[in-house]
């Protein structure tokens, strides 16, 4: 191409209205979390009314968790975890749903996050395609799925699904943005992605579906987050195993698992227990976890923070009698952030277990 047709078409390009480029993933963020897009081809879309409501109101709910939570954690975190809390070791968080906030604020420095849930992955949002009129509820109810987690510290899945399910800000991926933008990391690159059963990484019509982000802090390393949406009950992984090899792949790293449903109290979530147990140097949890019996004194140095009243009234059955005496013979000092499905700080409580010594190379949990 010659020189002057080549600057023709630069000048054209450089004249079409930003409405009519398309926004990067990082913007597509931006926009859903509330935060400001000028200069970007979401600019116009930003001065509907909609969007002015939605980002005063996430502006106040964000200043709330950040005052109540995330600074708390910020500054206990260190002190608890002590090397953990810098650790670029993979993060494996059983059951997370799209719960990416609470996962940075304990573990920020992982270069690998791995998520898992029921949760669909959804689609990847283009708010510019979202039907005439539409823009108010779609935003609505993207805060209504993120409201249980920003006030509880937990989601709701029934609601997540029930509130995002019926636009087309749809699964896990939306309140995924939300959380890396709102914390001010970059996106550099988002895609769906699968797991065939072999664990390799694959297409999104794979057995497993998933999704793949790329972000970054400023001026530091890229870090990676992958959601896969799958059943991690011995049947579920029995069927698709390709969610635990693909993990085991990752090689040893650091569990986090908070209001699990006490799944991993019962016999058949033994593979994702069994998992953690022998891939992780450093567990977080609260009482919904991992039972506490099921770490070996001898493996196994175990701390406590916060107060256990025991779990509520809907997994009253749970309650640990080992955990009430640990708590009692410790003595824990005390949180003053919410964790787990018991909200109010003074009845929450933080489960941290180390490995004694690190153990040789587990042998993979699925045959």
């Amino acid at each position: 191409m010659s020189l002057q047709p080549l600057l023709v078409l630069l000048a054209c390009l450089a004249a079409l209205p930003l409405c009519a480029q398309q926004a990067t993933p990082d913007q597509q963020a931006h926009f859903l979390a509330g935060r400001p897009v000028d200069g970007t081809p979401l600019e116009s879309l930003a001065r509907e009314p909609a969007w002015g409501r939605h980002a005063a109101e996430f502006n106040k709910a964000w200043d709330g968790i950040e005052q109540r939570q995330l600074e708390k954690i910020g500054s206990w975190v260190p002190r608890a975890l002590g090397s953990a809390s810098t650790s670029r070791e993979p993060l494996f968080y059983m059951f997370s749903g799209p719960d990416f906030l609470y996962a940075y604020s304990f573990f920020p420095d992982a270069s690998t996050y791995v998520f898992c849930g029921l949760e669909p992955p959804g689609t990847v949002p283009d708010v510019a395609q979202l039907p005439p009129g539409t823009l108010d509820s779609a935003l609505a109810n993207l805060r209504r799925s993120l409201n249980s987690v920003l006030s509880f510290s937990f989601f709701i899945t029934k609601d997540m699904k029930n509130d995002l399910g019926t636009t087309r800000l749809t699964g896990s991926i939306p309140p995924l943005l939300v959380f890396l933008a709102r914390l001010g990391l970059h996106i550099e690159s988002i895609k769906l992605v699968g797991l065939n059963d072999d664990g390799s990484l694959a297409g999104k019509d794979a057995p497993i579906s998933g999704v793949q982000i790329t972000f970054a802090k400023a001026g530091e390393a890229t870090q990676t987050l992958y959601y896969f949406s799958t059943d991690l009950s011995d049947s579920g992984i029995a069927k698709k195993p390709g969610f635990l090899r693909f993990c085991d792949g990752l090689g040893p790293g650091n569990g986090f698992v908070k209001a699990a449903s006490y799944l991993m109290h019962r016999s058949h979530f033994s593979k994702v227990r069994g998992f953690l147990l022998t891939h992780a140097m450093t567990i977080v949890e609260d009482d919904s976890g991992i039972p506490i019996r099921c770490f070996a004194p001898d493996q196994w140095d175990l701390s406590c923070a916060g107060r256990y009243p025991g779990p509520i009234k809907l997994f009253e059955q749970y309650y640990q009698a080992d955990l009430g005496a640990l708590f009692r013979r410790g003595n824990p000092n005390p949180i003053d952030f919410s964790f787990g499905y018991r909200w109010h700080p003074d009845e929450s409580s933080v489960i941290v277990a180390k490995v004694i010594q690190v153990a040789p190379r587990a042998i993979p949990v699925v045959q």
